[in-house]
């Protein structure tokens, strides 16, 4: 009898299904191609510049972005998965700094970077606001902050409330990790972004290029068919700027 299947968030073990990772490899390329044109519109380079990730997982966001040149420091709630991190940037000689901390309360110092990305956070939180307070306060006058979240809408919560955490066949994700009054609306987000001194400047959709091959390797992974890293090809999420966002979208507000 096939054993019974393991979903579980930052888990070092290869049997478990771990949606955050998961989410992690398949938003990448649109995540570095995001970060890419927003510091070409800006006029930034990432070259001698400080980032912070909060939210930064088992490392596959942070790394991608030392790579682009950036002097990255990636913090996450979760020891376990800070520790996968450290160990993954030691393999591949990678100097990214690795802290366990939660976007809450931040243990990080004031106005010490020039941009933060934050990822797999702000639909998570039921304490947004002193989630953004902390992100104000640790980038410096004029600093960018990036960010991906969901939507909430009729889709995403089909999608996130429904199909990544409740329905059986396609869970990938613990229950209670996701909740209707934690995804907000770009207007949400820009309205709490503004409570803390940081304009929100820009939204973006991005989506799967062919929406059904996400349930594809959605089912393709949880019977064990393909790993993590065969997860991005397959689904190939795309930015969609002149659309609106239905469920995901990725955004940036600078500081006052």
């Amino acid at each position: 009898m096939a054993s019974a299947l393991r979903i579980e968030l930052d888990s070092p073990s290869p049997e478990a299904v771990d949606g955050r990772q998961i989410r992690a490899v398949s938003f990448q390329d649109a995540r570095l191609e995001y970060v890419t044109g927003t510091l070409r519109k800006l006029g930034l380079d990432a070259a001698g510049s400080r980032l912070l990730v909060v939210g930064g997982g088992r490392g596959v966001l942070p790394h991608g972005l030392a790579r682009l040149g950036f002097d990255v420091l990636s913090v996450d709630p979760s020891a376990t998965a800070t520790e996968l991190a450290r160990a993954a940037a030691e393999r591949e000689g990678l100097a990214v700094t690795h802290r366990t901390s939660a976007a809450e309360t931040l243990d990080v110092e004031d106005a010490a970077f020039d941009l933060a990305y934050y990822a797999d956070t702000f639909e998570v939180t039921s304490r947004l606001d002193q989630v953004i307070e902390h992100a104000a306060r640790v980038l410096r006058p004029g600093g960018v902050l990036l960010y991906d979240t969901v939507n909430r809408t009729p889709l995403s919560r089909l999608i996130y409330l429904g199909a990544f955490q409740a329905i059986p066949m396609t869970r990938i994700m613990p229950p209670g990790r996701y909740a209707a009054d934690r995804l907000r609306t770009p207007d949400e987000m820009t309205a709490a972004l503004a409570r803390h001194g940081l304009h929100n400047e820009d939204v973006c959709d991005f989506k799967p290029k062919n929406p059904p091959s996400l349930v594809k390797a959605v089912l393709a992974r949880r019977k064990g068919r393909i790993t993590d890293e065969q997860i991005p090809p397959i689904v190939d999420f795309v930015l969609a700027p002149q659309a609106r966002p239905l469920v995901t979208y990725l955004g940036y507000a600078r500081k006052g």
